[in-house]
């Protein structure tokens, strides 16, 4: 085969994939490429197994959540999501946090999400009211809990169900929720680090700004999302 003829075939094997990619998603008023029915990401997922959406709950049945955006109790002050009893994210995102899980109970620790999936519709919300990337995805960009490969989260002790001290409560908008704020009791330091250090040693990685939000690396290998957790299910 010549130079030539490969080349060739190379472009239209690239364009011929962009149509398929077009097909399978909508684009919206930022050029961002958006899928919107589970229709659209089952095509995806046979593709790639890993884009498969589980149920966080099912795969760890003892984990606790407090789906914030579910309720009032957030800073939106309103419910951004309907009623759930469990919440989503893709595969490996769902397999790490199993060994997070199984790793923090030998210590009689646990796990307890605030959010995990987000609808990209709910991001365009969020943005709105802030209007600050250091604490919400600017719906230009999307978010990785669009993507289905960030989580916000804590850890409690399984006995008391107790919350341990982070220093701030989820979802505060201050300096001192940063990772390198140091002006907080030594325990609340120590406890930033221990769960920065297992939530890393098992894929994620964290958000400089936030000490809850961690998100897999590899975010550009999934798509945004804006499907209704009811589709997921």
């Amino acid at each position: 085969m010549n130079r030539f003829r490969f080349t060739t075939i190379c472009v239209l094997f690239f364009f011929t994939a962009q149509r398929l990619i077009a097909q399978d998603t909508v684009l919206n008023k930022y050029n961002l490429w958006v899928i919107t029915s589970s229709s659209q990401l089952r095509k995806t997922i046979r593709k790639d197994a890993d884009k498969l959406m589980l149920d966080v709950k099912q795969q760890v049945p003892d984990i606790v959540l407090d789906l914030r955006y579910a309720t009032l109790n957030n800073f939106m002050h309103t419910k951004l999501y309907p009623f759930l009893t469990t919440t989503f994210l893709r595969r490996p995102a769902v397999l790490a946090l199993v060994k997070v899980q199984n790793e923090l109970k030998l210590k009689g620790l646990g796990i307890k999400i605030f959010d995990a999936y987000r609808p990209y519709s709910v991001t365009e919300k969020m943005w709105e009211p802030v209007q600050d990337d250091r604490y919400a995805a600017d719906p230009k960009k999307g978010s990785g809990h669009n993507r289905g490969i960030a989580v916000d989260l804590t850890i409690i002790d399984l006995r008391t169900k107790k919350e341990l001290d982070m220093g701030t409560g989820f979802d505060n908008f201050t300096d001192s929720a940063h990772h390198n704020f140091i002006q907080l009791p030594e325990a609340v330091l120590k406890n930033r680090v221990f769960l920065k250090t297992i939530m890393e040693k098992n894929g994620f990685k964290a958000l400089d700004t936030e000490w809850w939000h961690y998100s897999l690396s590899d975010a550009a290998k999934f798509e945004l999302l804006d499907i209704p957790f009811a589709e997921l299910k």
